[in-house]
């Protein structure tokens, strides 16, 4: 009878081998030591898809806010999108934008003329846009990465240095367009400044100025007034319109804003977007395009296809309008407004826009900027809508309400003297991914989805530009192992004593031991472990790690750091990048079971593959059991290039990926 119990455990024993891994047993070992997937790789190649790089910003001409963003002139396709062009046709078209203002790494103000910040930024980047804020003076370059650092000199772009007005006065002209635009133009130098993204595309825009406040109509259905705050850059939407149209002012007098489409006039409450009074117009010659402008004294001006008009109500409650323009316009105005010294500026309907100034009385006009004014100012744009920013330099907002020296309006925290700036990895609005496969050494399936963290680092900046605090927001996007595996990072530039204190990581295993400070005890540099489970942040996380005293970020070194999986709950086995060193805590010199792919301790296997991949960007995980190589074409490339071609392998473009085989 023990016999036959024995022979029975025997055999249950072996069906639990064959069969336990369909429950939670870790993915079964692959071998792809085979030629169809081998990577032949050039020595020293780390499959990194990013570099550190420094920005160097020197300007001692005072007082000054600068955003740097990561720059492309590449355009992305956001999709279709229905709506009425300013002829007032139905149009469906592929709309395409700049990812440019969605890309911000880093706010700061010069301190003693230096501003100095360490960043990551994705290789296939060249170029940054460095954009400078002085009271609302904007002003923009942008500038090429060589060596992996970026030098710029506020006083050497003469370009970007104005000519004081007579008066204390500064004008600005905004402008918005179609592809969800907002910019500046200055009037003196032609200079254009990208400010923001719109939440939608718009042929319409009108300034508050006393509120500095900017109104634009959608372009399409349902049509929201939206409202941005030129000193927060900020979007909101006041109501929703339910019709559209091509002109738009805002009248300082009475405090509404006046819309115009076809031959009809409306007023609108800026507050709720409620339409008060409804006027036609009468004698336009065409009724399509245009624009509307409120002179300083009050005259209300109307261009649409067919010209400029002068407007003038009467007895009878209708506006009654007289072409000033003639009629045989070379061009079709699409936009106007009138600056400080009462110049009307007008834009013509061009996709590469020009600007044209206008005599109200006369109707005389001349190119000023664009390819027609034959004076080096190509907009590579439409413009849709012009208006006036007037900037007045006795009128300076330098309220400080947490007394760190940076005003309110520039700085992130501006009632937490310790908090002004931040930095952040890949970007405000991006995440990064880290992908492990977590076998090491024994090759595995290459499909990078067995812990795959999703994460945005954000390092928070004081007013000399040190940080002072580290937030990484992160989730696990995929976690398709058997094993229970933890995850964390390695601060190799910090050392743990000058962590004050971590607060979120979620450790429910009992195998993970903290200093009093919440850094992980026994380790040479600061190591935060994020979870001791990978499922345990399955819902987006946000660990702090608070520092005893500000450090750069050169220091500090930028995210993610040295990030690694701790396999099965075995905290001497750390799956690390490649070339990555292993923590105090770990060994690469254990008995492992099965073959040794990785030999040398550089966590790249024998055939080449890595057993971790990070990205400055949001990355698709492939299904399981499908090789990265099968769903991305040109993984392989780039990697066996050493990473000089096809740097954006992972970028939604086209062939890049095979979607059938992506989660």
């Amino acid at each position: 009878m023990r016999t036959t119990i024995y022979d029975f455990l025997k055999m249950s024993f072996a069906i639990l081998l064959l069969y336990g891994c369909n429950l939670s047993s870790p993915e079964d070992i692959d071998d792809l030591d085979n030629n169809a997937n081998t990577l032949s790789l050039p020595e020293g190649f780390d499959f990194s898809t990013y570099h550190d790089v420094t920005i160097n910003i020197i300007d001692n001409e005072g007082y000054a806010k600068y955003d740097v963003y990561a720059y492309t002139d590449e355009l992305y396709d956001a999709g279709t999108e229905t709506y009425e062009d300013e002829s007032g046709e139905t149009v469906t078209e592929t709309v395409y934008k700049s990812e440019v203002l969605d890309k911000l790494i880093f706010s700061g103000v010069p301190k003693n003329g230096v501003l100095n910040q360490t960043i990551n930024l994705p290789k296939f980047y060249s170029k940054v846009y460095i954009r400078r804020n002085e009271h609302l003076n904007f002003s923009s370059s942008i500038e090429d990465i060589v060596d992996q650092e970026v030098k710029f000199n506020f006083s050497d772009n003469q370009r970007n240095l104005r000519t004081t007005a007579v008066k204390n006065v500064t004008d600005y002209l905004y402008a918005v367009n179609g592809d969800g635009q907002l910019f500046q133009i200055d009037p003196l130098t032609g200079v254009l400044t990208d400010l923001s993204n719109m939440p939608m595309g718009s042929y319409t825009c009108a300034i508050d100025q006393e509120n500095k406040l900017l109104y634009s109509i959608g372009r399409s259905s349902p049509y929201p007034i939206m409202k941005y705050s030129i000193e927060e850059d900020t979007w909101e939407t006041v109501a929703n319109l339910g019709f559209g149209g091509p002109r738009l002012e805002f009248n300082s007098k009475d405090g509404l804003l006046y819309f115009s489409n076809g031959s009809k006039l409306y007023t609108l409450d800026p507050t709720t977007g409620a339409r008060l009074d409804t006027w036609n117009i009468i004698g336009l010659h065409n009724t399509s395009g245009g624009d509307l402008a409120f002179s300083d004294e009050g005259e209300l001006f109307l261009c649409s296809a067919s010209g400029l008009y002068g407007m003038e109500l009467d007895a009878d409650g209708n506006y009654q309008s007289t072409r000033i323009s003639a009629d045989d316009l070379p061009f079709t105005p699409t936009s106007m407004t009138f600056d400080s010294n009462q110049e009307l500026w007008i834009a013509d309907i061009s996709g590469y826009a020009n600007l044209i100034i206008m005599d109200t009385e006369t109707g005389g006009w001349q190119y000023n900027y664009g390819v027609k004014a034959n004076n080096n100012t190509t907009y590579k744009r439409s413009i849709h809508d012009l208006t006036t920013f007037r900037v007045y330099s006795d009128i300076v907002d330098e309220t400080d309400s947490d007394g760190d020296g940076i005003f309110d309006q520039d700085d992130a925290y501006p009632d937490d003297a310790e908090a002004a700036f931040e930095l952040f990895t890949p970007s405000k609005y991006g995440k990064g991914t880290i992908a492990f496969e977590d076998l090491w050494p024994s090759t595995g399936d290459y499909d990078f989805n067995d812990a795959v963290l999703s994460y945005q680092a954000i390092a928070v900046l004081n007013a000399d530009n040190l940080a002072v605090r580290l937030d990484l927001i992160c989730n696990i996007k995929a976690n398709g192992a058997g094993y229970t595996n933890g995850i964390g990072i390695e601060i190799e530039g910090l050392d743990p004593s000058q962590i004050e204190s971590v607060s979120g990581p979620v450790l429910t295993e009992n195998f993970i031991i903290l200093n009093a400070n919440g850094t992980e005890s026994g380790q040479e540099n600061a190591v935060i472990i994020l979870a001791d489970d990978v499922d345990n942040i399955l819902n987006e996380t946000t660990i702090s790690v608070n520092f005893v005293a500000p450090v750069s970020t050169s220091d500090l070194g930028v995210a993610p750091f040295n990030p690694f999986i701790i396999v099965d709950m075995d905290r001497e086995k750390e799956i690390h990048l490649p070339y990555m060193k292993i923590t105090s805590l770990g060994n690469s010199s254990l008995e492992f079971t099965g073959d040794n792919k990785d030999t040398d301790g550089d966590f790249i296997s024998d055939n080449g593959f890595p057993w971790a991949i990070s990205i400055i960007h949001d990355f698709k995980v492939p299904k399981e059991k499908t090789n990265i190589t099968s769903a991305y074409n040109y993984f392989g490339a780039w990697a066996e290039s050493g990473g000089t071609t096809n740097v954006d392998w992972y970028k939604d473009n086209p062939g890049n990926r095979n979607d059938d085989l992506l989660e």
